[in-house]
């Protein structure tokens, strides 16, 4: 999962991205509304954490600007603005969700990952594919009910390909899923991650599209 993440304050914002990041999410981190409305233009985002009170341009005229531009982006609010109208307003005006500050990093955590099973189409938390069972809140994958110990690129990849079973994933996508500004990438990333999930999970577990990049095939 990819998020981008719109906190003016540097203390907070460090925090929730390395908090974010210890949970295996990506996270690409702007401080006003002006850089949030040009990262959600050209980044391809799974969610969006906002704050209201941002330099440049204030978080609600962010929010609406998205919504009038038809982006679709799940979007959590993240705000000190407290009182019941605030929160009317956020959730009235396109935002998903609404936290207030000061707020627990586990409870943000157990949001965003509400907020990407609502995305995806699942009712569930686990995830289940043949005899692979993948729990994001634990970090946890089981094949054949053993534990399978897989890094964190390795298990944001394999969550990224399962909530995406049946499309075609290019190399690029997938980059840009697992890495957040500033990471170094390796060009052959993407097919060394996948190697040692072939060899942990099952050699025809993802298979290769030539020229498009991977999938996992929907089961018969």
């Amino acid at each position: 999962m990819k998020i981008l993440l719109v906190e003016d304050d540097a203390l907070l914002g460090n925090g929730v991205q390395a908090g974010l990041v210890q949970e295996g999410i990506s996270v690409d981190w702007v401080q006003d509304g002006k850089q949030a409305l040009s990262a959600a233009t050209v980044g391809h985002y799974d969610l969006m954490i906002l704050d209201l009170g941002l330099p440049e341009i204030d978080g609600m005229e962010v929010l609406r600007i998205l919504r009038c531009r038809q982006d679709g982006i799940p979007v959590l609010v993240l705000t000190a603005r407290d009182t019941l109208s605030d929160r009317v307003s956020g959730l009235d005006g396109g935002a998903d969700d609404y936290m207030v500050k000061p707020f627990d990093l586990e409870e943000l955590c157990a949001r965003v990952r509400a907020l990407a099973r609502r995305q995806t189409g699942r009712s569930t938390p686990l995830i289940e594919h043949g005899q692979i069972r993948l729990d994001p809140a634990g970090h946890t994958v089981t094949l054949d009910c053993a534990a399978i110990e897989l890094s964190h690129k390795e298990f944001s990849l394999l969550l990224k390909l399962l909530e995406n079973v049946g499309r075609i994933m290019s190399r690029s996508t997938l980059e840009e899923a697992l890495y957040s500004w500033g990471e170094e990438v390796e060009s052959n990333v993407i097919e060394v991650h996948i190697h040692h999930l072939r060899k942990k999970l099952g050699s025809s577990l993802i298979r290769t599209v030539r020229g498009a990049g991977y999938t996992i095939d929907r089961l018969a």
